[in-house]
C-alpha cells in the first residue's frame, strides 16, 4: 500500500521524539521518499507545532536525553541491521545503548535490500578489529535464511536480534520476539470482545510475517470464518473484510493498519464501531487519528538483552548456546470494541 502523507508525518514525529534531532537526509532515506517531500512535511509539522525546524534538521518539542557514554575501552562490535527498517532500528538502538554503557565501541553497518548483500558487509566488517557481531537478518525468504548458513562461522562471538535461527543456523545464538504469543494476545483481545470473522492482513516477505501467519491459523483454527490475506498494494481489503463480512483485522504492520482505517472510513465503515482493528508492530500505532490497539513487540529490549548475551559470551560467562525469546504486550487504544450483536 502506498503510504499517505499523514502516516509519513506520523513516522517522522515518532523518529523525531525517539531521537531528539534527526537530518532531512537521514529521514528521506529512512521513509524513501525524497528530501523536497520530507522538507514540506517537516515545514507542515513545524507550523502545526508538533517539532522545531533547524537547518537542515527536525526537532522534538521535548528533549531526548542522552546519557554521556562511557570511555570505550574494550573493543567494538560490529552491529549491521538492514536499511530503511524502522522496527528493526528501535532494536538497534536498544543495543547501541548498552554496549556503549559497557564500554564498547559500536560499528555499524547498513545493509541494502539486495539478495546477498549482507555477506559481503559482513565479511568487510569482520576484516576490522572487532570482538564480536550482532545482526538482524532480512531473510525475506526460506531461501534466503538457508543461503546464510555462513553466519554460523563468522569466527567471532555472533547473536542475532529478532530471528530465531532454523535449520543449519538452528544452533547460533539469538534473541527475538515470540511473535506467536504476540498474535495469541491479538485473537484473544477480539474473540474476548465477541469477534469470530477476523482477517489477518500480512505481507510474506519476512520472518516476522511468516511466523504471523502461521500462529493465526493455529490460534483461529476454532473460528467460524477466519482468514488469512496477503497485504498488498492491490489486496482490496476493504473488499475483503465487506465479502467475509468481518467484524474485525489484525494486520502487520503499523502502517497497513493506519492506511486501512483510513479507507474503511472513506468507505462509510466506522471504526470501531463495524470493524475492530489491531496493529501488530507498535512503532507509530498510537499516532493515528484513531489510536490503534496494538501488539508491541519488546523492540527495545530485544537489542538490549541480545548485547547483554553477546557481552556474557565476550567474557567467556555463557558457554551452551542460548536462544532467548521476549513476550509481547497488547497496548488496547481505541480502534477496537466490543461486537454490537443487536
Amino acid at each position: 500500500m502506498r503510504e499517505s502523507s499523514e502516516a509519513r508525518r506520523q513516522r517522522i514525529l515518532a523518529v523525531t521524539a525517539s531521537r531528539g534531532t534527526v537530518r532531512v537526509s537521514d529521514l528521506a532515506g529512512e521513509l524513501d521518499v525524497s528530501i523536497v517531500t520530507i522538507r514540506r512535511d517537516v515545514e507542515e509539522l513545524a507550523r502545526l507545532g508538533k517539532l522545531r525546524r533547524g537547518h537542515g534538521v527536525a526537532r522534538s518539542l521535548t528533549p531526548v536525553e542522552q546519557p554521556e557514554p562511557r570511555q570505550a575501552t574494550n573493543g567494538a562490535i560490529a552491529l549491521v541491521v538492514p536499511e530503511r527498517h524502522t522496527y528493526l532500528y528501535e532494536t538497534m538502538n536498544g543495543a547501541r545503548k548498552t554496549l556503549e554503557e559497557a564500554g564498547m565501541r559500536v560499528v555499524l553497518h547498513i545493509a541494502p535490500q539486495a539478495r546477498g548483500a549482507e555477506r559481503p558487509i559482513v565479511e568487510k566488517a569482520l576484516t576490522e578489529p572487532v570482538q564480536g557481531l550482532l545482526m538482524a537478518p532480512r531473510w525475506r525468504t526460506f531461501e534466503e535464511e538457508a543461503e546464510d548458513d555462513w553466519l554460523a562461522d563468522t569466527g567471532v562471538p555472533t547473536v542475532l536480534m529478532e530471528r530465531r535461527p532454523s535449520g543449519g543456523l538452528r544452533a547460533m545464538n539469538s534473541v527475538c520476539s515470540d511473535h506467536w504469543y504476540g498474535m495469541h494476545l491479538a485473537v484473544k483481545h477480539l474473540t474476548d470482545l465477541g469477534h469470530r470473522r477476523i482477517v489477518l492482513a500480512a505481507r510474506d516477505d519476512s520472518p516476522t510475517a511468516r511466523v504471523l501467519r502461521r500462529a493465526f491459523r493455529e490460534i483461529s483454527a476454532d473460528l467460524e470464518d477466519a482468514v488469512t490475506v496477503r497485504s498488498s498494494p492491490d489486496t482490496g481489503l476493504v473488499d475483503v473484510l465487506r465479502e467475509r463480512r468481518a467484524t474485525a483485522a489484525v494486520l502487520h504492520g503499523d502502517e497497513d493498519a493506519l492506511m486501512l482505517v483510513q479507507q474503511l472510513l472513506h468507505a462509510g465503515m466506522e471504526v470501531p464501531r463495524m470493524c475492530s482493528v489491531v496493529s501488530y508492530d507498535d512503532v507509530v500505532a498510537s499516532l493515528g487519528s484513531i489510536p490503534l490497539t496494538a501488539v508491541a513487540p519488546p523492540k527495545t529490549e530485544v537489542g538490549r538483552v541480545a548485547a547483554e548475551l553477546l557481552l556474557r559470551k565476550l567474557k567467556g560467562q555463557v558457554a551452551a548456546t542460548e536462544r532467548i525469546e521476549l513476550l509481547p504486550t497488547l497496548k488496547i487504544r481505541s480502534s477496537t470494541e466490543r461486537l454490537n450483536v443487536s
